[in-house]
């Protein structure tokens, strides 16, 4: 209770002396009756009303917010009242045990603290700085490979132009060729039908300037040529 009179009296403070140097907070709290009421308390209310004040004043507090029903007796009183109880009795049981594991604890913290090496920090800041500079260093020579990198992509991308443009003009030769040489199959079509049609008329041209008179010398001529080359292989046969 006096620590927090001490701070908030120091939170208040608007005079020069607010700056001043102040003693410490007390590590430890002060004294306490039944458990939850300062001993401060008691003491303050003594000249005024004497031992027997601080009692009457609580029970007199309490028995008028009874008696107007500001606080209303239900059951969650009993409730808060059992909860109490436990809360009391876990304090009186196990808080001695706790506060003395606590003090070890703080006794090992403070020798802890004591026998901290300033130069350990000091060599953790220095290899975590150094840890730090190399990072970057390793960072910045990334960043210079970047460059390449990009220089890299930019020559894989250009040589898929020049592939993908060399496959375009490759099809579009193909197609022209493939319509080229269709025109040349249709102008070889039409001259060889022209040739065709030209040899048919002039057969039937010739075999329609034949009359029958010519066509019996002929055939007759043919007889003729038949037997003497018959005779003439009949001759060479013999010798």
């Amino acid at each position: 209770f006096g620590a927090c009179l001490v701070q908030a009296s120091r939170s208040f403070h608007q005079s020069s002396q607010s700056r001043a140097p102040v003693p410490p907070l007390p590590e430890k709290g002060g004294k306490v009756r039944h458990g939850i009421f300062p001993e401060e308390l008691f003491t303050l209310l003594y000249p005024k009303t004497g031992v027997t004040g601080p009692y009457m004043l609580g029970t007199g507090l309490l028995l008028y917010m009874l008696s107007k029903e500001i606080y209303v007796i239900n059951h969650e009183t009993f409730a808060a009242a059992s909860i109490g109880a436990v809360i009391i009795y876990g304090v009186k049981k196990f808080g001695p045990s706790v506060a003395t594991f606590a003090d070890k604890i703080n006794e090992v913290g403070i020798v802890s603290a004591d026998k901290f090496d300033a130069q350990e920090v000091k060599d953790q800041a220095m290899a975590s700085l150094a840890q730090g500079i190399e990072d970057e260093k390793k960072e910045q020579w990334r960043v210079e490979g970047r460059c390449m990198l990009f220089d890299a992509k930019r020559n894989n991308v250009a040589m898929l132009l020049e592939t993908n443009y060399r496959e375009r003009l490759h099809m579009v030769t193909n197609e022209v060729k493939k319509r080229l040489d269709y025109q040349v199959e249709l102008q070889n079509l039409h001259r060889r039908m022209e040739q065709e049609h030209m040899v048919n008329w002039v057969e039937q041209s010739v075999i329609k300037s034949i009359t029958p008179q010519q066509e019996k010398e002929s055939i007759a001529k043919c007889i003729a040529d038949l037997k003497v080359l018959a005779k003439t292989t009949q001759a060479q046969a013999t010798v």
